[in-house]
């Protein structure tokens, strides 16, 4: 288990904790936390993680060697069944869908539906890499007071498909879910801690939501 030096609890159960899923973007998600003011715990502690009041399962690189990690960690049969507010960020929101294209590979099946790769096309390179806005395709707390002309921070060659789930859709040669949610499971697409003001407010919002 791994603890932030800094990190502490206001009182038992109430701390966000971050899955400790070996991501290379664990570091900035905790500093744009830090700017909001909340302290986090970054763990692979089953225990602590099924403890907190909201848990982040960050993630970036492959499908495959990610959900290699949380199997090696023992935190597959946790993630699932955790029951708090859970936001996955990038790779971590594609591992909450049934599957992934990327080496074939068996997910969480939180949220149902098979991550596939982006296509190209003329004009149109993967991976995504870039700012984009968001379309809006139902109401959600997670996006509450961010306008359409927000842009988010992408990073991926692979996307979830659109769905019952599917809160926003971005654009990049076709649409794609960037924004998702089924019951206390929700995930986005791009870096909501690379994302400037309205990361900021994205995230606050899954904090005090």
């Amino acid at each position: 288990m791994s603890h932030s030096p800094t990190a502490s609890r206001s009182a038992p159960g109430k701390f966000l904790a971050i899955v400790d899923s070996g991501g290379a973007n664990i570091a900035s998600v905790r500093f744009a936390l830090e700017r909001l003011g909340i302290a986090s715990e970054l763990t692979a502690d089953p225990a602590v993680i099924a403890a907190a009041e909201r848990v982040i399962l960050p993630g970036v690189g492959s499908a495959q060697e990610g959900m290699k990690r949380l199997r090696a960690k023992g935190l597959v049969d946790c993630v699932r069944r955790l029951r708090q507010p859970v936001l996955g960020i990038c790779l971590g929101m594609q591992l909450l869908f049934e599957s992934s294209e990327e080496g074939d590979t068996p997910s969480l099946g939180l949220i149902p539906g098979g991550v596939a790769r982006l296509p190209e096309s003329p004009g149109i390179t993967v991976p995504h890499m870039g700012w984009n806005t968001l379309q809006s395709r139902q109401p959600s707390p997670l996006l509450a007071g961010i306008g359409p002309d927000a842009r988010f921070y992408f990073v991926h060659s692979y996307a979830a498909p659109l769905s019952a789930a599917t809160v926003a859709t971005a654009t990049h040669g076709a649409a794609f879910t960037a924004v998702v949610q089924r019951g206390n499971f929700s995930g986005v697409q791009f870096h909501p801690e690379r994302s400037g003001a309205a990361g900021a407010t994205l995230l606050r919002n899954f904090l005090t939501a």
